[in-house]
């Protein structure tokens, strides 16, 4: 599910083919490699801006495993779970290529209904967004649970479209929750839990036609007690 940067505004573009998880995100990732391999930016950004020390870390909808294989070369031992199974495939091979494998479990499932076994010091989910029904909150409130005394949660989403994205989906910008109202949404108050970054950050991206432009993305970090 995760959209990486250099297409991450792809997914704006997709028609919703069928409403079953898995089937909608297989006929998404098609039959080519649809993201970059790249880490998200946000995410990199974040793990150095803050110092996080290594441990145990879940990707939320790793897609072809960019974020993951990063974590795991930065010493993050990584269970990585993705619906897709065309995704997942291709993880494991862009793990293995990348000599990490061994850090990162990769778990085909739909995260509605996954439970998570043991905890973690940093659940990501960057461009963790649907274009079928997808429970976000409820899902990111859940695994959020799972987190250790100081653990944090990484919520990395889109805040705007870009100017050529088609009709129906700049009529739907207001739905894009910006980061402010991320952390609201989350319902994850203090004292249990510190907000450490809310931050709408640009990120310079490509158009079509090659023409440099700048998106929007939520970036927050909140962190366990």
């Amino acid at each position: 599910m995760t959209h990486h940067a250099s297409h991450a505004d792809d997914d704006l573009h997709a028609a919703a083919h069928d409403t079953d998880p898995a089937r909608h995100w297989d006929e998404h990732y098609g039959t080519e490699q649809r993201w970059s391999g790249n880490a998200n930016r946000a995410l990199v950004d974040v793990v150095t801006e803050t110092g996080a020390v290594p441990g145990r870390a879940l990707d939320v909808g790793c897609g072809e495993g960019g974020d993951a294989i990063w974590l795991a070369h930065a010493g993050w031992q990584v269970t990585a779970v993705d619906v897709s199974a065309v995704a997942l495939e291709r993880a494991r091979g862009a793990a293995q290529a990348a000599g990490v494998a061994d850090a990162i479990e990769f778990v085909q499932a739909d995260l509605a209904t996954w439970e998570p076994a043991g905890s973690f010091d940093l659940v990501s989910a960057c461009f963790f967004h649907s274009e079928i029904e997808l429970a976000r909150m409820e899902i990111l409130r859940r695994l959020a649970a799972t987190l250790t005394s100081g653990g944090a949660l990484l919520v990395v989403g889109h805040a705007s479209v870009p100017s050529w994205a088609p009709e129906e989906h700049r009529h739907h910008v207001a739905d894009l929750p910006n980061a402010t109202q991320t952390v609201t949404a989350l319902e994850l108050a203090e004292p249990q839990w510190h907000t450490v970054i809310a931050e709408d950050r640009g990120r310079k991206v490509t158009a079509p036609d090659g023409t440099a432009a700048e998106i929007d993305d939520a970036v927050v970090l909140v962190r366990r007690a």
